[in-house]
């Protein structure tokens, strides 16, 4: 009988890139990058427009890229017909009737391989592993700010 493994960093790792793997593959079905589905569910939160500022601010927090290429994916959203400027407030996103439909049918999707990932799993593993990688980013953000 093999041991398990202790978390590290090469586990963490493995698990991100097998889940994203499996995200990717339900995002590729509509042509939207990772970095898009995180700018639709960034605009999505809470049912009204952002701020785009906020919007940039939080995918380059989250994602770890430069504002310039977060500003790029929100301008291929907008092409795409998924966001658009709050008319009359340009400082404002808003997701359209297109990009809502999108970003509620990968949140079904999403719903569904969580399920599968997840489902059964004990809640207090879940809980303890939720614990244990909050923490995790939350010094690594640290280390990364102090750089």
């Amino acid at each position: 009988m093999s041991a398990t493994p202790s978390v590290n960093g090469q586990i963490i790792g493995q698990a991100h890139y097998a889940t994203r793997a499996v995200l990717e593959r339900l995002l590729a079905t509509t042509g939207t990058t990772f970095h898009q589905s995180v700018a639709l569910n960034a605009t999505a939160d809470h049912g009204a427009a952002k701020e785009r500022a906020g919007l940039v601010d939080r995918m380059t927090g989250t994602l770890k890229i430069d504002a310039e290429v977060a500003e790029t994916v929100l301008a291929e959203l907008a092409a795409a017909g998924l966001v658009e400027e709050v008319p009359g407030d340009t400082a404002r996103i808003a997701l359209t009737a297109a990009g809502r439909e999108r970003q509620e049918a990968h949140r079904a999707g999403i719903a569904e391989i969580t399920a599968r990932l997840y489902g059964d799993l004990p809640t207090a593993d879940l809980a303890a592993a939720g614990r244990v990688l909050t923490e995790v980013t939350a010094r690594a953000n640290a280390v990364l700010a102090g750089i």
